[in-house]
């Protein structure tokens, strides 16, 4: 008889099975949070013996990705065991994030900690890329440097752009602008420009609100939620898919293209070429201009949209009111097609989700027919401040090393 069986790959060598323990441990210390793990208690959770941790603790302590300090005290029989704690120093994670009115960038640590930021608020509409980008490796660089008095190395970069992001390159991003831009391979070349004399760190790039709903994810509040649809509000309307933890991705990276879904097919002309883009209902832009603020305001436009609804300003409300139906009529599409545990509202929603999430809910509630979604049933809820998309892409780099710390030991970096 004929097997169907695919073959088994190589048997994993006892370097390969130490390299993968090692990243379980490191992993396990990581997500138990500050001071509170031990070597027992990384045993219990991850299933190898106390002798076994206590090995591999001992190597990832001289490579300098965890310390320990004093004792906790478990309650149970026995000695207290000896706190053990990610690194606050070696290596660390650089996210890029390029938007339509800013740049920021930021460094986290091993534990997903922001220990640098630097943003500046650029109209980067009408720039052409490469410039753009040269600003963005421009501080960086400054970044770099301050992540370097605090003795942290970061080992790679993660670009955060707006648009469809595939292969190193931002393959169309309406609101900026910009077609077939090979963003990884112009900010690499700036970012050597800009840092002379310092290794050349390797660069990736991702839709900037998949980033920030991974920080969402890493970072947020969401507890238990593992499902969820992410909306960033900007310029433009960014979205994001989770499911169980993960990106979903679409079979080409697009998936997540919210903002270009169709509202009213002959209502105001989008960027992206089509009509009634819900973008052209609940963006920045859109809202502003409801509210009867000047767009050009960028930044200082939202602020004084917030301040306006705040003070009961009707015509702000009633923009702010629409945006959400808007936004909920959309999102009971999404519901009904992906079944998301909870929709998690970003960017410039966050400050207005007292005036918008009552008229979204509204819509999810009527719209989705698995009749779980109610009024103010907690699954609509505004985004954590812990989580952003140039966090997310520092966090991303992360991932690589607490995959296999050994790749990235100091000796390595030399």
């Amino acid at each position: 008889m004929k097997s169907n069986l695919t073959p088994l790959g190589p048997k994993a060598d006892k370097d390969t099975v130490r390299r993968s323990n090692l990243s379980l441990v490191l992993r396990a210390v990581r997500d138990e949070g500050e001071g509170e793990a031990t070597r027992a208690g990384v045993a219990a959770r991850v299933g190898l013996t106390r002798a076994a941790v206590s090995s591999l603790v001992e190597q990832l302590l001289e490579s300098g990705f965890l310390t320990e300090s004093g004792k906790t005290f478990s309650g149970q029989a026995g000695r207290p065991g000896t706190a053990l704690k990610t690194a606050r120093t070696g290596p660390a994670g650089l996210g890029v994030e390029v938007n339509i009115d800013y740049v920021s960038v930021c460094v986290v640590d091993l534990a997903g900690t922001g220990r640098v930021r630097l943003t500046e608020h650029l109209d980067n509409r009408g720039t052409p890329p490469h410039e753009v980008l040269a600003r963005a490796a421009r501080i960086a660089a400054r970044t770099l440097d301050s992540a370097r008095e605090q003795e942290l190395y970061p080992v790679g970069v993660a670009l955060a752009l707006p648009g469809l992001v595939s292969g190193g390159a931002v393959r169309q991003a309406p609101n900026l602008g910009w077609n077939q831009v090979p963003a990884e391979e112009l900010f690499a070349a700036a970012l050597a420009v800009e840092h002379p004399g310092h290794p050349v760190l390797p660069v990736r790039s991702e839709n900037e609100a998949n980033l920030a709903a991974l920080a969402e994810l890493w970072f947020g509040g969401l507890e238990r939620i593992r499902s969820f649809l992410y909306l960033t509000g900007e310029i433009g309307v960014g979205g994001a898919v989770v499911i169980d933890g993960e990106l979903l991705r679409g079979a080409h990276g697009f998936a997540g293209e919210i903002g270009h879904v169709v509202v009213d097919a002959q209502g105001p002309q989008c960027r992206c070429g089509s009509r009634g883009c819900l973008e052209q209902y609940a963006g920045q832009a859109a809202l502003l201009r409801a509210a009867g603020i000047d767009g050009g305001a960028g930044g200082l436009g939202v602020a004084e949209l917030e301040k306006r609804v705040r003070a009961g300003d009707e015509r702000a409300v009633g923009a702010v009111a629409e945006a959400g139906r808007m936004l909920g009529r959309v999102l009971s599409g999404a519901v009904n097609l992906l079944d998301p545990d909870a929709v998690v509202l970003g960017g410039i929603y966050r400050n207005l989700m007292p005036w918008l999430s009552s008229p979204a809910d509204e819509e999810l509630t009527g719209r989705v027919v698995s009749g779980l979604w109610s009024p103010r049933g907690g699954r609509l809820r505004a985004s954590s401040v812990a989580g952003d998309a140039a966090r997310g892409a520092a966090a991303l780099v992360m991932t690589d090393v607490l995959a296999d710390p050994v790749a990235y030991a100091r000796p390595a970096m030399a």
